[in-house]
């Protein structure tokens, strides 16, 4: 699985695909203010940034894979 909660930071790594948007959204909506780090996603699936764009939560971290960095994440902040 892509997604992980170490101390309260929620970690995607790898591929987020899919399967990944319910943890996701389970865990970010169990606290609001766990931050998201993006240091290692390599890609997002369309239902995991939705997850990320209806709830907002603080992110962290830069993606390795430009299309994320420099198109994604703009519309995040």
């Amino acid at each position: 699985m892509s997604v992980r909660l170490e101390a309260e930071v929620v970690h995607l790594e790898g591929d987020c695909g899919v399967e990944d948007a319910e943890p996701l959204l389970v865990l970010l909506q169990a606290d609001r203010f766990r931050t998201v780090d993006l240091d290692r996603v390599d890609r997002l699936h369309t239902a995991v940034f939705q997850v990320l764009f209806a709830l907002r939560p603080p992110l962290q971290g830069q993606s390795p894979d430009l299309f994320v960095r420099e198109r994604l994440l703009p519309i995040l902040s």
